[in-house]
Formats: C-alpha cells, sequence, structure tokens
C-alpha cells in the first residue's frame, strides 16, 4: 500500500534522514521518499504490519507535525 503524508518543519538533508531512519525502524514499512521542497513523505508499506497512525507517531517523535 502507498501513501502520502503531509509533514511540516523539514527543511534539510537531516531532516530528512531523521523521518526516513524513523520510518524504516517500523517492521512493515518497505520504502519511504521524502520530498523536502513539497513537505511531503511518500511511503510504501504492508498495512497488515504497520497503521498509517504509527508512521504519524515515529515522525511526530523526531519533532515534526503530520498533517
Amino acid at each position: 500500500m502507498d501513501i502520502t503524508l503531509n509533514v511540516e518543519g523539514m527543511t534539510c538533508g537531516h531532516c530528512k534522514m531523521a523521518v526516513t531512519n524513523a520510518l524504516k525502524e517500523l517492521d512493515g514499512v518497505k520504502n519511504v521518499d521524502v520530498h523536502l521542497k513539497e513537505g511531503t513523505v511518500d511511503v510504501v508499506f504492508d498495512e497488515t504490519k504497520v497503521s498509517v497512525e504509527k508512521m504519524k507517531e515515529a515522525i511526530e517523535d523526531q519533532g515534526y507535525d503530520v498533517k
């Protein structure tokens, strides 16, 4: 399953890596593609292993807001 999350507060390469690593640590996340300029994160995941809510929490734990 694919989803695009709107994430506020990402401005640099460090932000990109923080969000990518937080999501990739979750079991079931297959691919993460962060778009800094657009403020979006495309995620390919297995919905039987991880919920959208869990992914949002992982991003918010890094200090970013998910809309």
